[in-house]
């Protein structure tokens, strides 16, 4: 356990480079999961000659979760993130992040370059901030029953899906439509609360994380309730007033790995990110969905750990 501004952070690390000869890999997840979510990665970065170090975000897990919203913007996030780096006494990390976590992890390299040596974002890219607030602009694309939208009504959705979190991480994991299904599916796709409220029974033949594994996730929602995750979303709007006139620029060399069947983060959005982000590399993994690190983590370990070995000599 961490102690960070607002709560303790629970930490978990392999530790593959006692001498300290390299930057450590930070790995940060996503919404729904918490650091579990990269028990295939730790392993190989840390037998890879590196020290890999995954955490419960705020809200998420073992760590505090504060109910306040306020305490899970951009500046909060990335202040948890620097608070571990003091704790752990390390200068600069290469930060990963899926999901969320690629959001935070972008806006760590923006708000703290002095603390980044790297940035590896898992299907989430980088966007210019846009000119009006974002959420205004994913209602009038998607219409009000964007679970985006719907998240912001304080405690509503939270209580929903703790009513049933079985129901709901199956719901979640599952293998992703195919490219020429995508089209049909229409906006209801989106209406994570609706879908779980009045769908059928998700099917276990489609989940993508064998049962154990759900039920790790049903153990740790059940401690940390889900207010922690959807206050990220509350914080959509604050996150783009708090960039107002700040350099948008990632500095740090970067890797953007997108998966080819993402419908919640689709290869295309990352068009044109080169503009942000100068020193990037792009990939994308063929016949995966969102959840990379379930779904292919062979692939996402290989490409990772070959990028660290071109551009920090592991």
């Amino acid at each position: 356990m961490i102690d960070a501004a607002n709560g303790a952070l629970a930490m978990y690390e392999m530790d593959g480079d006692p001498e300290r000869q390299r930057p450590p890999v930070i790995f940060i997840h996503g919404w729904p999961e918490i650091a579990y979510s990269w028990k295939r990665q730790l392993p190989a970065f840390s037998a890879a000659g590196l020290r890999a170090i995954a955490i419960d975000l705020k809200g998420f897990g073992r760590s505090d979760a504060p109910k306040d919203p306020a305490l899970y913007d951009a500046l909060h996030m990335t202040g948890d993130f620097t608070a571990l780096l003091d704790a752990l006494a390390i200068d600069k990390a290469i930060f990963c992040g899926h999901d969320w976590g690629g959001a935070l992890v972008w806006s760590m390299a923006q708000l703290h370059p002095d603390r980044v040596a790297g940035v590896i974002g898992l299907c989430t890219p980088l966007h210019p901030r846009p000119p009006v607030a974002p959420l205004a602009i994913i209602e009038k694309r998607f219409g009000p029953k964007h679970y985006f939208i719907q998240f912001q009504e304080r405690d509503a959705p939270e209580a929903l899906f703790e009513t049933d979190p079985d129901r709901f991480f199956h719901l979640m994991f599952r293998k992703p439509a195919p490219k020429e299904k995508r089209a049909s599916l229409g906006r209801n796709v989106f209406d994570l609360p609706g879908r779980f409220r009045d769908g059928p029974a998700p099917s276990r033949d489609e989940q993508i994380i064998p049962e154990a594994d759900i039920q790790v996730y049903v153990d740790a929602y059940n401690r940390s309730g889900f207010h922690g995750g959807i206050n990220l979303y509350r914080n959509i709007d604050r996150n783009w007033r708090i960039m107002e006139g700040r350099d948008e620029t990632v500095a740090a060399p970067s890797l953007w790995i997108g998966a080819e069947l993402d419908l919640f983060l689709p290869p295309e959005t990352a068009e044109g990110m080169e503009k942000l982000v100068p020193d990037l590399e792009k990939h994308i993994i063929a016949d995966c969905g969102h959840w990379v690190m379930w779904e292919k983590p062979d692939a996402a370990n290989a490409l990772m750990l070959d990028w660290l070995k071109r551009r920090f000599s592991i």
